[in-house]
């Protein structure tokens, strides 16, 4: 099997599916992870939501330089191969009249703006010509509404494929989350159980993204806690795909 992950940004699905992942790779499987906000940032003023963002991660002006580093360091921790696309993070996208998308918190996690759907059916067509011819695509589910993450959801649904789906961690876990809330109809399952090695592949990969730990935790050891936590969730070795 060929399996192409689509991930928002550069550690979106090493923190959703990373035990999965190395998993696969185990079993002798081809595993490619494709990050489509993987751009630089584009010439000009920053928001003020943006720079505070860098500060917080530490990284300024090399923000992307630095966080492709990692997701290169992660990927090799799971096992899978990369690829990153030239899209722009959301903190730096604009409209067509030039206002940024977002310009704080509360503003990640909107539906996909009528100004982002050009950019979604472009995204789509190029990927659809990328592709490898039988690999299984999956995508975020977008689980949280992360903007980004509707994005790639509308990217992997325009390729005109049968597309799987991941839940998108770690907003899964705050939510009582039923896959079929998310997806119309039958539902056919993916599952593989995740070894100790698995877990420990998941954890270094996760770790790996050292800008981002902060974003969702007080440490690396209250990281690798909450993972082994939510292995033991049934939906941390699934994937699922509408028949």
């Amino acid at each position: 099997m060929h399996w192409v992950y689509l991930s928002p940004h550069f550690d979106d699905a090493i923190l959703s599916c990373g035990g999965l992942i190395y998993e696969q790779v185990w079993r002798g499987q081809t595993v490619e992870i494709w990050t489509l906000c993987a751009g630089e940032v584009p010439p000009g003023p920053l928001s003020s939501f943006a720079q505070e963002l860098h500060l917080r991660w530490e990284t300024g002006v090399e923000t992307v330089r630095l966080r492709a580093k990692e997701d290169r360091e992660a990927c090799e921790k799971v096992g899978a191969a990369y690829r990153h696309l030239d899209v722009p993070d959301c903190i730096y996208r604009r409209t067509p009249e030039g206002d940024f998308i977002v310009r704080g918190e509360e503003d990640l996690f909107q539906p996909l703006p009528e100004s982002e759907q050009a950019l979604a059916a472009r995204l789509g067509y190029r990927i659809r010509h990328m592709l490898p011819p039988y690999a299984r695509v999956v995508s975020p589910l977008g689980v949280g509404g992360h903007v980004d993450h509707r994005l790639t959801r509308a990217v992997a649904e325009s390729l005109r494929r049968h597309i799987w789906y991941y839940a998108d961690y770690p907003y899964v876990a705050k939510l009582d989350f039923d896959p079929a809330q998310w997806l119309a109809g039958d539902l056919k399952v993916y599952h593989a159980s995740i070894s100790k090695e698995g877990l420990n592949a998941w954890q270094n990969g996760i770790a790996a993204y050292q800008s981002q730990i902060s974003s969702f935790w007080s440490s690396v050891a209250t990281m690798r806690k909450a993972i082994a936590a939510y292995k033991r969730d049934k939906d941390s070795t699934r994937l699922w795909r509408q028949v």
